[in-house]
């Protein structure tokens, strides 16, 4: 049992009780952290109200915007005010409208998939941004707010790697983040603070749901990934080990847990 008595962490990105965000920060408090939640003005009461059943204090949960430097500063600030220095952050957050992310026609009332040629320039660094910009944001707020060996985890997935059609810009939005990610491990390095991302399997959450295709995928991973489909328990299962001193000398990995997934070269049918 991993024991984070007295650990302070910060969890950016849960929307509801299916967010992988959401179980990673559920873990987290069982562990023994002192957990604080971000949500945005639509996820405020579906966050406040899981907090309290699960009994987490909802004290420092604050309404923060990951474009805005000034509310993530007023948030950490408050944290480490309150419960001293951070010791693990989660940045679980992303965003793209439907021409950066092809969502089902039930979700947009489109009858074909945008072409990848329209990705609107506009709407793509919107999404970039919040999606991947918005760690260095948050890293850069929190550097003196850290604990010693603080350990910080994202959470991407595989189509930065390889083509999944309908995550379209979405893609270009985890290359980047990727890419931040062993940026900021090196960037650290003096304080032996560790940066790592998790590549998640598809998991049914919210936003998923609605990609187009998701079902479909999900239905191939049940045979393709030699373990299977994965659940947001399997990703907050790892993430804990991240938030632990078992990850001490770990940094600047992409860390897959998708029940091997990403291995195949070629779909398995039933």
């Amino acid at each position: 049992m991993i024991d984070n008595q007295n650990k302070v962490a910060v969890v950016f990105g849960v929307r509801n009780d299916s967010s992988i965000a959401y179980d990673v920060a559920l873990k987290l408090h069982r562990s023994g952290c002192k957990v604080a939640l971000s949500y945005m003005s639509d996820t405020k009461d579906d966050v406040l109200y899981l907090m309290n059943q699960i009994g987490m204090d909802t004290q420092y949960a604050m309404e923060v915007d990951v474009s805005d430097e000034d509310q993530i500063t007023t948030f950490l600030q408050a944290v480490f005010n309150g419960l001293g220095p951070i010791d693990y952050i989660l940045h679980g957050v992303a965003f793209g409208t439907s021409k950066v992310i092809y969502y089902t026609q039930a979700a947009t009332g489109e009858q074909d998939m945008p072409s990848y040629l329209d990705i609107p320039f506009e709407d793509l660094m919107d999404s970039f941004n919040i999606s991947a910009y918005s760690l260095i944001r948050i890293c850069r707020v929190a550097e003196k707010l850290l604990a010693p060996n603080a350990s910080i985890l994202t959470l991407t997935y595989n189509a930065s790697q390889r083509v999944f059609p309908p995550y379209a810009g979405m893609a270009i939005n985890k290359a980047a983040l990727e890419n931040i990610v062993i940026y900021l491990a090196s960037h650290f390095r003096d304080k032996k603070i560790r940066v790592n991302a998790i590549s998640a399997g598809l998991v049914m959450t919210t936003s998923a749901g609605v990609i187009y295709g998701a079902r479909k995928l999900r239905k191939m991973g049940k045979f393709t990934a030699p373990l299977g489909n994965i659940d947001a328990g399997d990703v907050g299962d790892t993430a804990l080990y991240y938030f632990s001193q078992l990850s001490k000398k770990v940094t600047g990995n992409i860390h897959y847990v998708d029940g091997g997934f990403n291995v195949m070269g070629l779909g398995v049918d039933e």
